[in-house]
């Protein structure tokens, strides 16, 4: 009992452990570095140097989002993969990620962008984006009153290329605002701030505890829909509220980081070869490792071909590339 109590607690553990170091690395290292004892320093003593600056007004700010939207997109992963049985299934594969980019371009490319009680109209459009990508996928992989993993990922993919070419289309009409479509496109934190931090904070972290809380019957569902249904889960509402509080999440990580890809796939899947398929431990255990993953592409960003700096969503994608094709490979030899 003593052993299993200790071997539940060493999985999390470790990736606080791990989630605590890449935030101070994060922290530390850029163009100009900031030592351990300096930052303590700072967060304690509120000093006033320039340092102070660079780590309270641009560091921060930045390695805080990171965190959080990257474990909501991998909390997102978790749930998907588990509601539709496959590995392979993320919201970047199933074209919520380009839908939410092409809320986001709409709301550029028209002007309409204002703040109301801080929420920018531009997260509205992405979350709109999201949702409807998502359904009109899931009503073209769903045939006969059944629905083909296969088919949702063949829809997923070739949606998500219609957008992306339509996101191109809207891009080339509108030569005067392509930066800034480009920034969602590719994906980057480096125009984070702390109200895009509180804003996110304020709707991932509450979205993954709605995912967290419905764990139970997540289990229950990867079963079957007949087992669900016998032990009194009404499937369609538990389905409806998971997809759209994932789209949420979806939404809000596009409004404020662009289109990140991949991260969704890989941190669930790695989760699932440590700890096993228990979405219980697999949903906040991907949440963390996510968080983990999405700061230390974004570093790695920065660092790599200074002064330039890297998309994150850039990043993300030559890290699950591979790693996407490895899960083809290993669903082939199964």
């Amino acid at each position: 009992m003593e052993k299993s109590n200790k071997k539940n607690w060493l999985v999390p553990s470790i990736l606080v452990v791990l989630l605590a170091a890449a935030l101070l690395l994060a922290a530390a290292t850029g163009a100009v570095r900031i030592s351990t004892k300096e930052i303590i320093e700072i967060l304690t003593k509120g000093t006033d140097t320039v340092n102070a600056s660079i780590l309270m007004d641009i560091r921060l700010p930045r390695v805080l989002l990171a965190a959080v939207i990257g474990a909501g997109l991998a909390a997102v992963g978790g749930v998907m993969q588990s509601i539709f049985k496959n590995p392979l299934v993320d919201s970047y594969t199933l074209g919520m990620s380009s839908g939410a980019a092409l809320g986001a371009v709409i709301s550029i490319i028209t002007g309409i962008n204002v703040s109301i009680m801080g929420i920018e109209t531009t997260g509205v459009f992405a979350f709109a984006g999201a949702v409807l990508t998502l359904f009109f996928v899931y009503s073209l992989a769903y045939t006969r009153s059944r629905m083909s993993i296969n088919s949702l990922l063949l829809a997923g993919v070739a949606v998500s290329y219609f957008l992306a070419s339509v996101i191109s289309f809207l891009m080339m009409l509108n030569n005067d605002k392509i930066e800034h479509i480009v920034f969602w496109t590719m994906g980057s934190l480096s125009m984070a701030t702390w109200n895009e931090f509180y804003l996110a904070s304020a709707i991932i972290l509450p979205a993954t505890a709605v995912l967290l809380y419905y764990t139970r019957e997540l289990n229950i569902l990867v079963m079957g829909e007949d087992a669900a249904h016998h032990l009194g889960i009404n499937t369609a509402v538990l389905k409806n509220i998971l997809l759209i509080t994932c789209a949420l999440i979806v939404g809000v990580v596009v409004s404020t980081g662009g289109t990140i890809a991949f991260l969704g796939l890989v941190a669930p899947h790695i989760i699932r070869l440590v700890a096993g398929s228990d979405n219980k431990k697999v949903i906040p255990y991907s949440a963390l490792l996510g968080a983990v993953l999405l700061v230390l592409s974004d570093t790695a960003g920065r660092l790599l071909i200074q002064p330039v700096e890297i998309p994150v969503g850039v990043m993300t994608s030559i890290m699950g590339g591979p790693f996407f094709i490895f899960l083809l490979r290993r669903q082939k030899a199964k």
